[in-house]
């Protein structure tokens, strides 16, 4: 979860809030249900329910649904990045979000709307792929001149 988050959100603890949860400590799952909300300092999940299980390498694997399920990250650089849809996968290993089911993203103004959206947190880069019988929709905002 941390991967999203500015250098310093890393070290912040992961706050949760939710109607129920429950943890299999065997298996390394945590479920939450019932208007989740997380937080680790900037970054932000909201969803119905969401699932995190971490592997024996303590790699993160984090499922939210809800419609939306939404998540918000403030940037290292300036300004956040938010996206929402009916689910949104989280692996913490290789930094990418995968968001399915009327996925939307926005960053700095520009925006993306799909079926799928696959952002990496790492790069900041995302992909938009449409949903059956649709075509995506893109707005970019023109760049700002340096003065």
């Amino acid at each position: 979860m941390h991967a999203w988050a500015l250098a310093s959100d890393r070290h912040q603890p992961i706050q949760i809030e939710a109607d129920q949860g429950s943890l299999d400590k065997q298996n390394q799952t945590t479920v939450f249900s019932g208007n989740v909300q997380m937080r680790q300092g900037s970054m932000y999940m909201n969803a119905a329910r969401v699932t995190a299980h971490k592997d024996n390498s303590g790699n993160q694997t984090i499922i939210a649904d809800g419609k939306p399920a939404k998540f918000g990250q403030k940037l290292d650089k300036d300004g956040m990045v938010t996206g929402q849809g009916n689910n949104v996968h989280y692996e913490s290993q290789s930094g990418i979000v995968t968001i399915t089911g009327n996925a939307q993203i926005n960053r700095g103004g520009d925006m993306a709307r799909g079926g799928v959206i696959v952002y990496n947190t790492n790069t900041e880069v995302y992909t938009v792929k449409s949903a059956p019988k649709e075509r995506v929709h893109v707005i970019i905002q023109p760049q700002q001149k340096k003065k």
